[in-house]
């Protein structure tokens, strides 16, 4: 790796880091697109929950993952809210970097063996 893409993967790198981390934490709590089309045709109280209507959003529950560590872009067992969203960001872009690494890192060994 040539010390000029060392810096470019660094820089992504920090400002991925950045981003997750930091910015993350001032994303709208509003509903997004999807949600807000599932919950079209209910009525929902002051807590948000469905208190009338017919909409897809009755039907949801629980997925297989909701009870890991980082679900609900958090750390479970961290009270502050700010520093919970930002590790777990920071965790999401370290993972998916180090995976990123090591596929690459298979795929060219690969190519230098064959």
């Amino acid at each position: 790796m040539t010390k000029r893409l060392g810096w470019f993967l660094a820089g992504g790198l920090l400002v991925a880091l950045l981003l997750a981390g930091v910015v993350s934490n001032f994303a709208s709590s509003s509903p997004d697109g999807l949600d807000a089309t599932a919950r079209e045709g209910c009525t929902f109280n002051a807590e948000g929950e469905i208190t009338g209507g017919t909409c897809i959003a009755q039907q949801e529950s629980s997925h297989q993952l909701a009870d890991s560590p980082l679900a609900d872009y958090g750390i479970r067992g961290i009270e502050n809210s700010f520093l919970s969203t930002a590790l777990a960001g920071a965790a999401g872009v370290l993972i998916t970097f180090g995976v990123g690494a090591g596929l690459f890192w298979v795929a060219r060994r690969r190519k230098q063996d064959a």
